[in-house]
């Protein structure tokens, strides 16, 4: 076989490197999720100042014959901005480590956690239908996640406690940072009402801290039975087992947090009008709250272009569900019989719509 030139040889090898670091792109998430399960966040958190390598060792708990391996897997770490190293003294050659603002949203006793969501996500059970897609692309089947295991992620839930229990903790912890955000920089969107029903709201982050911030307002979380079970309410929070498709309980607002990018836009478009069915006109404070991502709304920066196609990606694997530009989202609100819609880019990956009826 004859050689390429320089050119073309240089071309060949950077291609090849390309197509290198694609293949061990996972090792990112592998690692990452490798330093929770032994508390590497934490430890370096309590050690309270930077912590040598043989500190860190010392504090985890793994087999002596693995303490070499860990500086290799901190290198990777340090490398995705998850640590860093910094001197101790002068004389000092290798320093200790300290967090970054990444790795502080993975500590334990974190309330924006987000610890939650990566153990789920990155959960067997939901990584395996990555491996059967191309087999989905040939079979009529929902998604690669009914391929890989019989049945929809909704039905799956339903059935394992450790999936719900993945659900319910992932999602309450980005709720947690998410209302907080929305309470404190988008006030106006709680004006005018005076109820507002949670669509989909687990296990009553979101309302909870609604009901608090606003005692005015009286909330009602509304999921599916086996979520809402033995959940109790208080004086101005309720909860009410159902489902969505079916009925959404009268209020003067709706909140759609994380929903519709999981369902398909014709799913997408019964929940809209269902819940233009029971909220009352605009004049008289009525309006859908939508939390959820806006494809595109992120120019210039790669990082965050490249999640949202993940994300647009993992709605097709798992949920049989979108992420949506603009465009998308406007078709769906007109095609409910909604009348305007504004949007609010506060939330880094995601935006606050509010569609009026």
């Amino acid at each position: 076989m004859e050689l390429p030139n320089g050119e073309q040889s240089a071309e060949l090898l950077q291609a090849q490197a390309h197509i290198w670091n694609q293949i061990f792109n996972f090792i990112n998430s592998m690692s990452l999720k490798c330093a929770i399960q032994l508390g590497i966040p934490d430890a370096i958190h309590s050690h309270g100042r930077p912590m040598t390598l043989s500190e860190l060792v010392d504090a985890l708990p793994i087999h002596h014959t693995k303490a070499q391996f860990i500086y290799r897997l901190m290198r990777i770490l340090i490398h995705s901005d998850f640590f860093v190293r910094q001197k101790i003294s002068e004389i000092d050659e290798e320093g200790g480590y300290l967090l970054t603002p990444a790795s502080r949203l993975l500590l334990k006793d974190e309330p924006f956690s987000v610890t939650p969501l990566l153990l789920a996500l990155l959960d067997p059970i939901m990584t395996n239908p990555w491996h059967h897609v191309s087999e989905w692309f040939q079979n009529d089947e929902p998604t690669p996640f009914y391929t890989t295991h019989g049945r929809t992620i909704w039905e799956y839930a339903g059935h394992e406690p450790k999936l719900n229990h993945f659900f319910n903790d992932a999602m309450s912890s980005d709720t947690r940072l998410i209302t907080s955000v929305v309470v404190r920089d988008c006030k106006g969107v709680f004006d005018g009402f005076n109820s507002l029903v949670d669509v989909g709201g687990g296990t009553g982050t979101f309302a909870k801290a609604t009901a608090d911030r606003f005692p005015h307002l009286k909330c009602i979380v509304l999921d599916l039975p086996h979520v809402v079970a033995d959940l109790e309410g208080t004086e101005n929070l309720s909860y009410v087992g159902g489902d969505m498709f079916e009925a959404i309980p009268p209020a003067d607002a709706v909140l759609l947090k994380w929903i519709l990018h999981d369902w398909s836009d014709e799913k997408s478009l019964r929940i809209l009008k269902k819940c233009k069915e029971v909220i009352p006109s605009k004049d008289k404070g009525g309006k859908v709250i939508i939390i959820d991502m806006i494809m595109q709304n992120q120019k210039g920066d790669d990082e965050l272009i490249e999640t949202q196609l993940f994300c647009n990606l993992e709605m097709m694997i798992l949920y049989a569900g979108k992420e949506r530009n603009e465009k998308e989202w406007a078709k769906l609100f007109f095609d409910a019989g909604f009348s305007d819609y504004k949007i609010t880019h506060v939330l880094g990956l995601r935006s606050v719509i509010e569609v009026y009826p």
